[in-house]
């Protein structure tokens, strides 16, 4: 079994002017949501041992502030993840080896939302599988636990744990 969990960049500053949308970085309150997940994820005792991650700024700064000092994830920054449609990560996934037993992935909405709830269909009556499908708002973590070799990743071989809201 593996470990999924799929989290949205936290809340980013409005691009400036001569500012492309890649370079945006966090809010302070973006900042602030993303260190009440990082001690959500302790109290929770996750701690995952590889890490993709979006080029984009924002989502590099929010590994970050979720990354606890004691551990070292491999940590794979990944161009082709930057505002990646559903399909996209999930091929990624496909790509994992066996020994990579918990993967985070922070990207961006819509995809990492879109995933999330493909991947909770089968899961499709609880409550935290309906939020799922209103919206996947900042800082929001999804917590999968994928019963299937990485290369079969699909909805019926994984299971909603939980989601992980910075104000909940």
């Amino acid at each position: 079994m593996h470990h999924l969990l799929l989290m949205r960049h936290a809340k980013a500053e409005r691009a400036k002017d001569d500012q492309s949308d890649h370079g945006r970085a966090l809010a302070q309150s973006g900042i602030a949501a993303a260190k009440r997940i990082r001690r959500k994820l302790k109290m929770l005792s996750i701690e995952p041992d590889v890490v993709l991650v979006s080029s984009a700024r924002r989502t590099r700064e929010t590994l970050a502030c979720i990354l606890n000092a004691h551990t070292a994830p491999r940590v794979d920054i990944l161009e082709s993840l930057y505002m990646a449609p559903a399909s996209r990560i999930i091929k990624l996934l496909h790509e994992l080896r066996e020994t990579a037993n918990s993967v985070l992935v922070v990207g961006h909405n819509p995809g990492i939302g879109e995933l999330a709830a493909q991947l909770a269909t089968a899961d499709a009556e609880s409550l935290a599988a309906r939020q799922l499908t209103e919206n996947f708002p900042t800082a929001r973590v999804a917590d999968f636990l994928v019963l299937t070799p990485w290369r079969q990743l699909h909805p019926n071989g994984v299971r909603l744990q939980r989601l992980i809201d910075p104000n909940d």
